[in-house]
């Protein structure tokens, strides 16, 4: 189980820097578990860039 959790969050780090490591998501034992960290990264690193450009385009109507 530990095993797991560490490919997954592997897995999201890699995913959020925009990289893959095919060998892992290879493993039989913990290629699942890193391919769905890595889906997750993904997914955290697109929310960053939506909110960030939300900001940017509102500008100071968002302070209040």
């Amino acid at each position: 189980m530990e095993d797991a959790f560490a490919a997954y969050g592997e897995g999201h780090a890699d995913g959020k820097a925009g990289r893959e490591d095919a060998g892992r998501a290879q493993n039989p034992d913990t290629g699942a578990d890193y391919r769905v960290g890595v889906v997750d990264g993904q997914l955290a690193a697109f929310e960053d860039a939506l909110v960030a450009a939300i900001r940017r385009a509102m500008g100071d109507k968002l302070d209040g």
